[in-house]
């Protein structure tokens, strides 16, 4: 396509705290390989580090950068409030800590229009900055940590369910009012769902790659996985039909391993089998996941497998029906204007 006849394309980034990543994550935007037209528009939360100072460098060194004030400091808040703020048809959505492949605009723009899709996207490529963040990554993109996701673990293009962040028509957007704003996680599954609920298309393509930074310790990657569970939850509450068998295999596993633990110590030692057959499948499931890193990094996995697993499955089983009761108070999240 003629640069005059590519689309212009918004990127959206929700920042908080991320003065470790955000110069990055913007010079990668700014350096895509396309012709078009582009906007980014950062929405700032409350960070207490220098998230805000290294975002009004990037604002002053680029005419394309700006921000918007996103005080509240959830993310489907800034997503809406950058959305509103920004002007083009495309509208890409990029984390703090995403850093996009150089092609990944153009290569998403064209997938829009040879699919038709109302989103696409494509692979959540983690990967670390050290021994733990190097063992996240690969428990992150095994299937014994994730299970068949494709946007995970990768896969050959096709529709899907969700996609990692996503590029849209900003009419889909449109459409569906933006992002519900009380799903303070799972905002992107729940968005996708409606969006096809009323017919649109979810694209997963592998040719499209955005390298991801894992939480840096265990304690950020247990809350990450227990919020992530436990608004999984509220998405199965708030739309019926949408969970699946993927979905329920951490909560079983859950409760399988604490029965087995209660059983072992107060009836018989048989149902130890539980929990240690759980320890030498993640055990043996961390040696093809861990090829070709560091050793350190190897004998980190099984404990960042077990955390995602049992966090995830904790937060679901955990997660409060008060919670599923406010989001459908709030069923219409607003609807996004143009800015």
């Amino acid at each position: 396509m003629p640069p005059h006849q590519l689309p212009a394309v918004s990127v959206i980034m929700p920042v908080l705290n991320e003065e470790r990543h955000l110069r990055n994550s913007v010079r990668h935007i700014l350096e895509q390989e396309y012709a078009g037209e582009m906007e980014v528009v950062i929405a700032l939360g409350p960070s207490s580090d220098r998230t805000d100072e290294i975002a009004a460098e990037l604002v002053a060194e680029d005419p394309r950068v700006h921000t918007v004030p996103n005080p509240t400091g959830r993310t489907p808040a800034a997503l809406n409030a950058a959305i509103k703020a920004s002007r083009h048809p495309v509208v890409v959505r990029v984390d703090g800590h995403g850093m996009l492949s150089p092609d990944y605009i153009a290569t998403a723009v064209r997938l829009l229009e040879e699919t038709g899709a109302q989103n696409v996207g494509g692979i959540m490529h983690a990967e670390g900055e050290n021994d733990w963040e190097h063992a996240v990554a690969a428990a992150m993109t095994s299937k014994i940590g994730v299970g068949n996701a494709a946007f995970h673990t990768g896969g050959e293009a096709a529709p899907a369910e969700t996609v990692y962040l996503g590029v849209f028509r900003r009419e889909a957007l449109e459409q569906q009012g933006g992002y519900n704003e009380e799903f303070i996680r799972a905002q992107d599954w729940e968005l996708n769902f409606r969006i096809r609920e009323a017919g649109g298309l979810i694209w997963f393509s592998p040719e499209l790659k955005v390298s991801y930074r894992p939480r840096p310790s265990v304690r950020a990657l247990a809350k990450q996985y227990k919020d992530y569970g436990r608004w999984r939850h509220v998405v199965a509450r708030f739309h019926q039909g949408s969970i699946n068998l993927r979905y329920l295999a951490p909560p079983t596993a859950v409760v399988a391993i604490a029965a087995g633990l209660v059983v072992g110590a107060a009836v018989t030692p048989w149902a130890l089998v539980i929990p240690g057959g759980y320890l030498a499948a993640i055990t043996a499931g961390s040696v093809p996941a861990g090829k070709g890193l560091p050793l350190a990094a190897r004998l980190r996995i099984p404990v960042a497998l077990a955390t995602m697993h049992m966090s995830w499955g904790w937060g679901f089983l955990t997660s409060p029906r008060a919670l599923a009761r406010k989001v459908i108070a709030s069923r219409r999240p607003a609807v996004m204007a143009e800015g």
